[in-house]
Parts: structure tokens; sequence; C-alpha cells
């Protein structure tokens, strides 16, 4: 076997073995400050990890906290800043259902129907089955008068809960604009069976009006005026009715009635 000799000592070095070679001490500090880097971005990502779970523990709260703000201005009917706050939710929490419905009624109070569209259409997404959902966006469509998308969304919120009244009232309206005061009626009858309230009537009585049925609208005019007295659009539309059935002094009283009550 062949030997090599070192050239620093004379020693034999046996073959495929290399020489050892003195480290210096720039070498070792070099490799000190490596190692140094290496615990030091170990120490940093472990950081940044804490103050993530940490968000990421604390965000649920902060949101629910600015949704809960945000519901009180809504109350109070401080829909800007209402906004605000479901709008904060939101950046903390892309996924809460309930910021983007609030915001939406806080839209549509502030006469921003597209946006609110926008955001019943985002709570409709992350929950498919919520028929208030559909409510809501029914109500901003019918005042954007676009009815048939009221009528579509009226009808899936009827397809989840078939017994939203307020749906197939709003169904009812839209399907008058339509052209269609037949079905409308169906719809209107269904509502006032379920929820026998002044709107309710009234919004059937406007649609006998429409057919023609005088005497059915009179009938439903005169429970709207038991229910709220000083209302001064049911005394009109009953002088509507009452001169078109022939009683023109009825007709006289009732228009002079609303002129008072609608001048306070």
């Amino acid at each position: 076997m062949s030997h090599l000799v070192d050239p620093q000592g004379g020693e034999p070095v046996t073959g495929g073995q290399r020489p050892l070679v003195p480290v210096s001490a720039e070498d070792f500090a070099r490799r000190k400050r490596r190692v140094v880097f290496i615990w030091a971005g170990a120490a940093l990502l472990v950081l940044l990890l804490g103050i993530w779970t940490y968000r990421r523990s604390v965000d649920p709260l902060e949101a629910q906290q600015s949704v809960e703000e945000g519901k009180r201005f809504l109350k109070a009917n401080r829909y800007a800043e209402a906004v605000l706050s479901f709008s904060h939710a939101l950046v903390l929490r892309s996924d809460l259902a309930d910021a983007y419905l609030f915001r939406g009624r806080a839209n549509a109070g502030l006469g921003r129907l597209d946006l609110a569209v926008e955001d019943f259409s985002k709570v409709i997404q992350l929950r498919p089955q919520d028929a208030e959902a559909y409510v809501e966006r029914a109500a901003a469509r019918l005042e954007q008068e676009d009815y048939p998308g009221a009528i579509s969304d009226c009808g899936e919120a009827l397809k989840h809960d078939a017994k939203i009244a307020v749906a197939y009232s709003m169904r009812g309206r839209a399907l008058v604009h339509t052209g269609s005061p037949q079905r409308a009626l169906e719809d209107l009858n269904r509502a006032v069976e379920l929820a026998p309230d002044q709107s309710n009537y009234f919004q059937r009585a406007a649609t006998y009006q429409a057919l023609g049925q005088h005497k059915l609208a009179l009938a439903d005019l005169d429970e709207v005026i038991a229910l709220k007295p000083d209302g001064p659009q049911a005394y009109f539309a009953r002088a509507q009715s009452r001169r078109a059935t022939g009683d023109v002094a009825g007709a006289n009283q009732d228009h002079r009635q609303a002129l008072l009550l609608d001048s306070h």
C-alpha cells in the first residue's frame, strides 16, 4: 500500500485520507454566527407562530364584539356607523354570515340597495338554507323594482319555510306589478291567513281594486282602518272604492278624513 507524507509533520497518511487542517479563529466565529442566526430564526418563527395563534384566539371575540356594536347602531337607525362596525367584523372574520345580514339591512337603510343585495347574496352563499336571507334580498329587489328577482327570492324562501307571511305578501305585490293580479291574490290570501295585519289587508285590498272587485276591497279597507284608524292612505283608498260602487257621499267623507289626517 502506498503512503503519502503529511507535509507539516512528515507523518505518513494512508491513501484516501485527507490531512487535518487547523480551524482558524475567523472560521470558528463564522460557524458560531451561523448557529446564532439559526437559533434566532427559530426563535422568531416561534414568536410569529405565537402571535398568529394569539390573534386566531382573539379575532373571533373582537369580531363578535364588532357585530354586537353594529347591532346597537342598527337598532338606533345609525346606519353608517353600523356598516363600519359590521365591516370591521368581516375584516377579522370573513365567514360571519350574521355580519353580512345585518350590514345588508344597514345598507338598505341608507338606500344602497345594490350593496344590500350583495350582502344578502353573501349570506345565502354561506347559509343556502337561510329563508330570512332570501326574504331580505327579495325586499331589496322589490324596492329596486326588480320584480322577477323578488318573485324568485320569495319562492326560495317559501321552499325553506312555507309559513313566512311576508314572503307571500311581497311576491303578491311583485306579481301585481308584472301583470298577474289573480296569481297575486292567491299569495295575498295566504298572507292574510298567516298574518291578518293592516299591511296584508291593504295589499289585498289594492289587488281587489286592480281586479275591479271593489266590494271585497272595501271589506279589507274596513279592516285596515279598524286596525289603524289614523292612517290617511286607507281612507284615500276606501274613498276610491266607495266612489266606484256609487257611494259618492261615503267617498267624499273618506276623502275629507284622509286630508285631515294627512295634514297632521
